[in-house]
C-alpha cells in the first residue's frame, strides 16, 4: 500500500497530519516501516481556521498523539478566510496556497527533508472527474501527481484506495478525527465523492484503477507533447515568442507556457487559444489583448506574447553619462579610437561634434523621422519595419534626437548625418544594456 521508492536512506520526513483517517493511516505506515526504510519521521498540522472550535480539537488531537509518541511535530493556525479574500482566491485555493507555502518553508528550515501527504487513488478519481465536468485540457486528466514541487512533496498513498485505507485503519485500530465539512454536499468534491462515486462503482467496481490508469497514459503523453511545445518557444526581450509553424495542438500548448510565463497563471481559457491561433492569420503587426495586463502580437514568424506597459517619457539632455531608463541603461562616453572589428551589437558610435546643442534622447515620437546611414530620409516607424524590429519595442528604444530628427537608434544604427569619417576628432560610443 505504501510506495517504498519514494524515499531516500537518512531523511527526514514530514507526515502532514490532519489528524483525519487518511493521514493517520500514513504516519502509522511511516513509523512502521522507518527502521526498514532508514528514515526520520516527524509530523506538520495546519488549522485552517474555517471550522471553529471542532477544527481547533482536530489539531488539539494531533498534539496529544503525537506527544505520546515523543514525535517532534510543527503546528500552525491561521484566518483561511481572510488570507483567501485577500489573495483573490477560493477558500480551498487559499487552504492549499498556505499550506504549501508552509510545507515549504519548513524544508528550508531545515525540519524535513520532504514532506509526505496522504493523497490515495480515490482523491485522484475525484480530482480527474472534477476536471472533466467543468471542462478541462488534457493536462487537467493527469490526476495528482505522485511527486512535486521538486521532490519536496510525495504520496506514498497514492495507489491506495479508500477502502484499503478503511481496512487498514480498522485492522490496527488507528484513531483519527472525522472533518464535518467532508460529509456536506454543497461542496462539489463532496458530492462526487459521496454520490456519484459509489453510483458508479456499482457497475464498475474497479473504476478508480482504470481511472487512474488513464491518468497515467495521460500523464505520458502529456509530458511528451509538453516537451514538444517548449521547443516551439523562445524567450525574446520583452514578452515570450512562439513559433507559428507549429501544428495547432503544439503550438495552443506553446500558447498556454508562454501565457503562464508572461503572468496569465491561471483562469485561462480556450477563447484565449483560440484568438492567439486566429493571429497566425493576421498581417504582422496585428494585436490582440489578453487579459492581467498581457497582449500578443503577429511578427515575423512568430505570435509574441508579452506584459503592456505605458509609455515612458523620461526625457534628459544628451551629453557624456548615464541614462536610466525603464527595462535598460545607456551609457555615454568618449573614445580616444575606434576599430569597426571590436564593435559590439549593444554598441553605436558617432561624432560628438555633429551633435548639435538641444538634442536629447528620449523614446519615439509622432512624426520622428531618420535619416539612412547612407543617405536617404524616411519616417521612423518605416525603418523600424525596414529592420524588422517588433513593433512591441518601438517604444522603448532610446533615441537621440534633435527635435523630430533621430541621429541615433540606441543599440541599433547611427544616422548619416552623425557618421564617423576621418575628420572626426570627437568620437562616442554609446552602449545599451538591458536591465530587471
Amino acid at each position: 500500500m505504501l510506495n517504498d521508492k519514494l524515499f531516500s536512506r537518512g531523511e527526514i520526513v514530514a507526515v502532514a497530519l490532519s489528524g483525519g483517517k487518511d493521514s493517520m493511516c500514513l504516519l502509522h505506515l511511516l513509523l512502521e516501516k522507518q527502521e526498514k526504510l532508514n528514515i526520520t519521521v516527524k509530523a506538520i498540522n495546519v488549522e485552517h481556521g474555517i471550522r471553529g472550535e471542532s477544527s481547533v480539537l482536530d489539531s488539539e488531537f494531533v498534539k496529544k498523539y503525537c506527544q505520546a509518541l515523543n514525535l517532534p511535530l510543527k503546528q500552525i493556525s491561521f484566518d483561511c478566510k481572510s488570507y483567501s479574500k485577500e489573495l483573490g482566491l477560493s477558500l480551498e485555493e487559499g487552504a492549499r496556497k498556505f499550506r504549501y507555502d508552509y510545507f515549504l518553508s519548513l524544508i528550508k528550515e531545515e525540519f524535513c527533508d520532504k514532506v509526505a501527504t496522504a493523497h490515495h487513488l480515490s482523491d485522484t478519481a475525484e480530482t480527474i472527474l472534477l476536471n472533466l465536468f467543468r471542462g478541462t485540457s488534457p493536462s487537467g486528466l493527469k490526476g495528482i501527481p505522485e511527486i512535486s514541487r521538486d521532490g519536496k512533496i510525495i504520496r506514498p498513498l497514492l495507489g491506495a484506495t479508500r477502502e484499503e485505507i478503511d481496512c487498514y485503519v480498522q485492522e490496527k485500530s488507528i484513531p483519527f478525527v472525522t472533518d464535518e465539512s467532508n460529509l456536506e454536499e454543497d461542496y462539489t468534491r463532496n458530492f462526487i465523492r459521496l454520490n456519484l462515486i459509489p453510483l458508479v462503482k456499482t457497475r464498475f467496481p474497479e473504476m478508480e484503477k482504470s481511472v487512474a490508469r488513464l491518468s497515467k497514459i495521460i500523464a505520458e503523453e502529456d509530458e511528451y507533447l509538453s516537451q514538444e511545445a517548449l521547443k516551439g518557444i523562445k524567450n525574446v526581450s520583452g514578452g515570450i515568442e512562439v513559433k507559428d509553424s507549429l501544428e495547432k495542438p503544439i503550438f495552443s500548448r506553446a500558447c498556454v507556457i508562454a501565457m503562464k510565463g508572461v503572468g496569465i497563471v491561471k483562469d485561462y481559457e480556450k477563447a484565449h487559444i483560440d484568438a492567439l491561433f486566429n493571429l497566425l492569420s493576421q498581417n504582422v503587426g496585428a494585436k490582440i489583448d489578453l487579459k492581467n495586463g498581457v497582449s500578443a502580437i503577429r511578427e515575423y514568424g512568430a505570435v509574441t506574447l508579452y506584459k503592456r506597459e505605458e509609455k515612458e517619457n523620461s526625457e534628459f539632455s544628451f551629453g557624456v553619462g548615464e541614462y536610466l531608463f525603464k527595462g535598460c541603461k545607456v551609457t555615454v562616453s568618449k573614445e580616444k579610437g575606434f576599430n569597426f572589428k571590436d564593435k559590439k551589437e549593444n554598441e553605436i558610435y558617432l561624432d560628438g561634434d555633429k551633435i548639435l546643442n538641444g538634442s536629447v534622447i528620449r523614446f519615439r515620437n509622432e512624426g520622428d523621422v531618420f535619416t539612412k546611414f547612407g543617405g536617404g530620409t524616411k519616417n521612423l516607424g518605416d525603418y523600424m519595419t525596414d529592420k524588422k524590429i517588433p513593433l512591441r519595442l518601438r517604444e522603448s528604444i532610446p533615441l537621440v534626437a534633435y527635435g523630430n530628427e533621430i541621429l541615433a537608434i540606441c543599440g541599433v544604427e547611427i544616422s548619416e548625418k552623425v557618421k564617423i569619417t576621418d575628420k572626426s576628432t570627437s568620437v562616442l560610443k554609446i552602449v545599451t544594456n538591458q536591465i530587471d
